[in-house]
């Protein structure tokens, strides 16, 4: 494990990628960030030494690394899922080359159902907290103590700094961002009436199929967390509706431009 990291490493300092101070994915909802990021380079995934590579259609599979609000980012176009048939170690690969260049903060981004009936589709989420029921961990694996800590504390997954300076630009822009708890399973099918019943009583807010795992291992390495869910989809179990892709990438797309106003003025803050 170590050797794969330190050769994708070495292979991104030989591009002049070294010194990031913070990494963002460009998830559902942060897409567009990409065009405000001074670009030094885009680099594909493919081509970085035992980088996995994303599959997922609405997902670009690059790195671009550059500068946002004076910050030197390093911005991952794409993320890796369990239901692409990665294993923990390979989904969360990124977050531990990120910290090997230096990076210590992370701004992360999902698109997620509201189970929260008081959200609406559109909206904005911001993680307080979650609830892992992807079946696994990605410090349960042998040799994970020449990585780091196994037994990683969990008290404050997402940093209350960043939580705070968020909730006041969002207050201040006058933009709509609930603050709740995110489940994530594994996909990709979507929920049941009566999973989503369940997920309600455990107290999640709002459900999707990645970001938990990153933050673990981000945790596990010291690294501030920031993480936002789109709210793309309501999931009341008394009225579920089928399944509508372009609606959902619609909401997605509403929920962009003031999650990337946050999210700026967030960087431009620390």
């Amino acid at each position: 494990m170590k050797e794969k990291i330190e050769a994708s490493v070495r292979f991104l300092k030989e591009k002049g990628i070294d010194n990031v101070e913070l990494g963002i994915v460009l998830g559902t909802g942060l897409d567009g960030l990409a065009a405000d990021i001074e670009r030094v380079q885009d680099i594909p995934y493919s081509s970085i030494p035992h980088f996995p590579r994303s599959t997922q259609t609405f997902q670009k599979g690059r790195l671009r690394y550059g500068l946002l609000e004076g910050k030197s980012v390093l911005a991952f176009q794409g993320r890796f899922h369990l239901y692409e048939g990665y294993d923990f170690f390979e989904i969360t690969f990124w977050v531990r080359v990120f910290a090997a260049l230096g990076g210590t903060q992370l701004i992360l981004s999902n698109a997620a159902g509201a189970v929260n009936l008081d959200f609406n589709k559109g909206e904005l989420m911001l993680l307080t907290d979650h609830i892992n029921l992807q079946g696994g961990s990605p410090l349960a694996l042998k040799g994970m103590e020449t990585l780091g800590e196994r037994f990683v504390d969990m008290s404050e997954p997402y940093a209350k700094k960043l939580r705070d300076q968020a909730m006041e630009i969002a207050q201040k822009q006058q933009i709509q961002l609930h603050q709740g708890v995110y489940a994530a399973v594994v996909g990709p099918q979507l929920e049941t009436a009566a999973e989503y019943r369940y997920l309600k009583i455990i107290g999640a807010d709002a459900v999707g199929m990645s970001t938990v795992p990153e933050v673990i291992v981000a945790k596990q390495l010291g690294l501030e967390v920031l993480a936002f869910s789109v709210l793309t989809d309501v999931c009341d179990p008394d009225a579920l509706e089928a399944i509508d892709i372009p609606d959902i990438l619609a909401m997605a797309k509403k929920g962009e431009q003031d999650l990337i106003k946050i999210v700026k003025a967030v960087v431009k803050r620390n």
